[in-house]
């Protein structure tokens, strides 16, 4: 049953879909229940329209073998790993120490982490990690083997020992990986706390949020839907693997070498340590900080903190960052294509354009993340959108669903008050 948030006239869903909506918002219950019936797995997402949770929705299943034996369906404090979705949580905790005066954007990373000044970085600043321009995407290159993402300084090492791929400054490659490492070794040396630990005082505690971390404890794994394996099959006989191997290496030559904006092993460089598959579903995951993707978040956590950014710093009366923060972080730096994705991001300081079904949210930001998972902020519309699944596909930076919902929450929101936008879509 869906319970509204406000007195009007409650629409029966089932056993498919639960949680709290505001009547004004029928259409994106609608929506996301389809998406739960066509798709595997489970979702939830959750909606802040003017600091109010307007939807607080979630629905279909948490794991397919509960201690039962039977489905186990989500529940209201289900949490799911969100991939890069993460990258946004990580980044609002930077900012946090810019708007502390702790850490300056323009200044050079070896300021705060003097190792880092070596092959040609010493010039590589803040705003150059954060709008993914340091040059620092190739984590095939740092790596032999994807388990050594779970050993913070053995990743910490190899980025401060790392030539830039590109003059620092002069091209955008989506860091995929490396950025949890960057920014978060910046934390840690700014204000002496691991990144975990930071977010879960500085961010989580404050704003009263139970369904926000990096990495999990024991304590909480209970309530985390377990990842589907997304390995590729592989060929079971070994001299097919062999062919196979050098198919796609002399593939990767031929595309590399043709004038077309994507390339293959630029993309796997960034996004695809040997190995990644088994350690983003093994049970280490839970224990180590990768803070580019191991964000264990609720949907209902993950959205009030985009509440804050979407209400330029502060929600129910807690203030974390300045407007003036907020607007900096929220500028765009980088039009164009990026050199990784092949996609107009226009990178922020640290988060991405939004986009939707229906084009783009012009003044919203915020981070998506593979198998379909996102949040972001509209400070225009005071708006705040969080989802987060465990089962899915797509893009390195999410799939339809969340698109195809955003479109719905806006149309929603505009609706509902007539903001600026509205207003000015009115008049034209």
């Amino acid at each position: 049953m869906i319970l509204l948030i406000a007195p009007k006239v409650v629409r029966q869903y089932g056993d498919a879909m639960r949680g709290n909506l505001h009547a004004d918002f029928g259409e994106v219950a609608a929506l996301f229940r389809r998406q739960i019936e066509r798709t595997s797995g489970g979702a939830a997402l959750a909606v802040y329209h003017r600091g109010e949770l307007v939807v607080d929705l979630w629905g279909g299943v948490r794991t397919e073998q509960g201690p039962d034996g039977e489905p186990d369906p989500w529940a209201h404090d289900t949490v799911a790993m969100c991939f890069s979705t993460t990258k946004g949580v990580v980044t609002t905790a930077v900012h946090l120490l810019a708007d502390r005066g702790q850490l300056d954007y323009d200044a050079p990373v070896a300021t705060y982490w003097p190792e880092f000044a070596q092959n040609g970085k010493e010039a590589v600043t803040v705003r150059h990690v954060l709008t993914h321009s340091a040059g620092l995407h190739r984590i095939r290159s740092l790596v032999d083997d994807a388990h050594d993402m779970l050993d913070w300084e053995r990743m910490c090492d190899a980025l401060a020992a790392a030539p830039p791929a590109y003059e620092p400054g002069t091209q955008h490659g989506y860091h995929a990986l490396t950025y949890g490492w960057l920014a978060g070794e910046l934390v840690r040396r700014v204000s002496g706390q691991a990144i975990g630990e930071f977010v879960r005082t500085e961010l989580a505690e404050p704003l009263g949020l139970e369904g926000l971390t990096i990495g999990i404890p024991p304590a909480g794994r209970g309530r985390v839907a377990p990842l589907e394996p997304f390995r590729v099959p592989r060929p079971g006989w070994a001299p097919v693997r062999r062919v196979e191997k050098e198919i796609g290496k002399q593939m990767g030559k031929v595309v590399s070498a043709l004038p077309l904006p994507v390339n293959t092993r630029r993309l796997a460089n960034a996004l695809a340590p040997r190995g990644v598959e088994d350690v983003m579903i093994g049970p280490g995951i839970m224990d180590a900080e990768v803070p580019a993707a191991n964000g264990f978040f609720g949907a209902r956590s993950l959205g009030k903190l985009y509440a804050m950014l979407a209400g330029r710093g502060e929600v129910d009366g807690v203030r974390l960052l300045s407007p003036e923060t907020v607007e900096a972080a929220s500028t765009v730096h980088g039009r164009g294509f990026d050199l990784v994705l092949v996609l107009p991001m226009d990178w922020r300081l640290g988060y991405h354009r939004v986009f939707t079904s229906r084009g783009t949210v012009g003044s919203a930001f915020g981070h998506f993340g593979f198998g379909g998972s996102g949040a972001w902020a509209d400070p225009e519309r005071d708006l705040a959108v969080a989802y987060v699944c465990n089962r899915g596909s797509g893009t390195p930076i999410g799939d339809f669903r969340i698109a195809e919902v955003g479109h719905e929450i806006v149309r929603c929101a505009d609706r509902r008050y007539a903001s600026p936008v509205a207003k000015d879509r009115a008049s034209a």
